[in-house]
């Protein structure tokens, strides 16, 4: 997995074609996360077939997302092999979220790629994509929040109700607000 670098970063400014564009995949991710929280858990194919509609690409057998589900567009979501997404998380994924194979996803997990200026004059008129890449095997507990432009080690564990703010390195263990490395995360057998 590579750092990112500021050529990932995506900035859309408000009334152009690009705006247009994201405000109509907006609304195409509404219509298919609405029709996914009507879903329950005893309809996980039907999950799948929408999700896959939703983000452009065909997820495997072994995915599982328990809805609600939220995102603000889902094109820019790419999955790995067997996927679990816990229930009532929200991925804003305008600036590329890329999700490594065997990676688990706590509830109400947010992983958001956009945000705003800090300068109020701009504020409004400029949305920022950072891309969020999560390596294999990951864990992201209850609660998480990830913000863009961080990528995340293959192995690694995510705390719960952890902000994680900056790159978490393979085989950690990161939590707090803003996330900060607990320990390494050895090779061990479960106990």
């Amino acid at each position: 997995m590579e750092a990112l670098n500021n050529a990932e970063v995506k900035i859309i400014h408000r009334q152009t074609p690009e705006s247009s564009a994201m405000v109509a995949n907006t609304r195409r991710a509404m219509t298919l996360t609405a029709a996914i929280n009507r879903l329950t858990f005893n309809d996980a194919d039907q999950v799948r077939e929408l999700f896959s509609q939703l983000i452009g690409q065909t997820v495997d057998e072994k995915f599982i997302l328990i809805p609600p589900f939220y995102t603000a567009g889902g094109n820019e979501i790419r999955v790995g092999r067997n996927v679990f997404i816990n229930q009532n998380c929200t991925f804003y994924d305008l600036g590329g979220l890329d999700i490594g194979d065997d990676v688990m996803i706590g509830p109400n997990v947010s992983i958001i790629t956009t945000g705003h200026p800090v300068d109020p004059t701009a504020r409004r008129a400029i949305t920022i994509g950072k891309p969020i890449v999560i390596g294999s095997n990951v864990w992201i507990a209850a609660g998480a929040i990830i913000i863009g432009g961080v990528t995340i080690g293959e192995n690694s564990v995510v705390a719960a109700g952890a902000v994680v703010t900056k790159n978490v390195p393979p085989n950690t263990l990161v939590g707090g607000n803003p996330a900060r490395i607990i320990r390494a995360i050895g090779t061990q057998p479960p106990v």
